[in-house]
């Protein structure tokens, strides 16, 4: 008998999501599942076993359309094959994408059936029954405070059969704001995401309650602009990043804490006291600078100049010495020449990033920096990014031989690739490897830092912390 047919005989349906680009979206994606799940959809680990396929999709990096209809039209033979089955299959694209293009995707791709942005994935199931009736659906609304209350409602508390939330079985990311009110020249975000809107307090507190009590022991706050935050306490009052930190650091079983990403004009004083008080919160940092040059900070409209965030850089270093700086740059922006571009180079080093996360500039439709008539030739860009893409490198790998040598406490979370070997993560977010067993997976070890290679750390446990919360 035909999968559907087991699947149809049983009333049950399936549904499959592919997720693009940030972690945000994973989590968006993780969050579409509970409420579908609640919706009576299982989920099916590759398309053809679905009833429904939705397309979670990225909008920032180059091409993430082009992507998004390669992939669909892949899916044209499964649509196809289904209807010669007999049955409904559902395809949907979600995520910044579809906020994007909107009725242009249904336009350039009739086999899609629903079309959905990121603040309207609450209304999932409604939308799917109106797309399975036989005409498409476009819903772009923005209307996140409202996804924000229906999906706290819809999230699962204590589910033994399905994995926490997360990027392995002690590690979880927890959204606690969403959209930009920045509107940097190059970034389609607040077009994508809308205006910044913060989850309050008691909601972000009660998730990651949930999530400690089913194993997480690390979470990691995500927004556009996470350091925006500021949600209404319990105590009625507006609180700050910074106090937020403290009260999830209060909840038993979190025991490390992360957010990501930030903006430099919302280091907030509370925020940069906690980098130095809460012993929970991780010495690592990404803070996007996006360029050196003043000239191009002011196109790109980022209200900050490189001596702005210099200063901001050092403030974060006396309240926390130990800190490692991850940034974002952008190479190639419109009108950028040489010398704004060695001003680049300049900051990386002068504000000791240890990693950054480098692009070349793609215009983004209906941003003011695509309509620039001073566009950059695509060699030069090129050839640019190899520069700072190798002066990245460079800092990384040195970041990473001075830890050799050094005791790192490290949360341990999934077997390594070798037989033998447990993979965790540094204070400094890199993986470290070191031979153990899966008992370790949940505790947090002392590991003496051996050997680093490009991207990774090697050690020896030198002891475990605590054993709780062992697998």
């Amino acid at each position: 008998m035909p999968e559907f047919e087991k699947r149809s005989g049983k009333g049950l349906k399936t549904v499959y999501i592919k997720t693009y680009g940030c972690q945000m979206n994973v989590y968006d994606s993780e969050r579409m599942t509970d409420v579908l799940a609640g919706a009576g959809y299982a989920t099916a680990e590759t398309p053809e076993a679905a009833d429904l396929i939705l397309l979670n999709t990225c909008h920032i990096r180059e091409k993430a359309a082009e992507k998004v209809y390669s992939e669909l039209g892949r899916f044209r033979a499964l649509k196809q094959a289904a209807r010669e089955e007999g049955r409904d299959l559902v395809i949907g694209v979600a995520g910044c994408v579809a906020q994007a293009e909107g009725e242009e995707i249904v336009a350039r791709a009739p086999m899609v059936d629903l079309v959905v942005g990121p603040q309207s994935y609450q209304r999932l199931p409604q939308l799917i029954g109106e797309a399975a009736g036989g005409r498409q659906v476009v819903e772009t609304e923005f209307d996140v405070a409202d996804k924000f209350a229906v999906l706290d409602k819809a999230s699962p508390a204590g589910q033994a059969e399905r994995q926490p939330r997360s990027k392995g079985p002690v590690a979880a990311f927890l959204t606690v704001q969403e959209g930009c009110d920045k509107f940097c020249t190059f970034c389609v975000v607040p077009y994508t995401r809308g205006a910044e809107v913060s989850r309050p307090a008691e909601t972000i507190v009660a998730e990651a309650a949930r999530l400690a009590e089913r194993g997480v022991r690390e979470l990691t706050l995500l927004g556009q602009n996470v350091n925006a935050w500021h949600g209404e306490g319990p105590d009625g009052r507006d609180w700050g990043l910074g106090r937020l930190l403290f009260r999830l650091a209060e909840i038993p079983g979190i025991d490390r804490l992360r957010y990501t990403t930030s903006h430099p004009r919302d280091m907030a004083d509370d925020l940069i006291a906690a980098h130095r008080d809460l012993d929970a919160l991780m010495p690592y940092l990404h803070l996007p600078v996006q360029s050196g040059s003043d000239r191009i900070l002011a196109a790109m409209n980022r209200k900050h100049t490189a001596a702005d965030y210099l200063r901001l850089v050092e403030r974060i270093r006396a309240a926390r010495p130990d800190i490692a700086l991850a940034s974002d740059y952008i190479v190639g922006f419109p009108g950028e020449s040489e010398a704004d571009f060695a001003d680049t180079l300049a900051i990386l080093d002068a504000a000791d990033h240890m990693a950054a996360f480098s692009f070349k500039y793609s215009p983004r439709p209906g941003t003011p920096a695509a309509r620039s008539g001073e566009q950059i030739d695509e060699a030069v860009k090129d050839e640019r990014l190899q520069r700072l893409q190798a002066r990245i490198a460079t800092r990384q790998a040195a970041f990473l031989r001075d830890r050799v040598g050094e005791t790192a406490e490290v949360l341990f979370e999934k077997p390594g690739r070798h037989a033998g070997q447990i993979v965790g993560r540094s204070p400094w977010l890199q993986p470290v490897h070191v031979a153990g067993g899966p008992e370790l997976i949940g505790t947090i070890g002392r590991v003496r830092i051996e050997k680093s290679t490009a991207n990774s750390l090697f050690g020896a446990l030198v002891a475990a912390r605590e054993m709780e919360g062992a697998s």
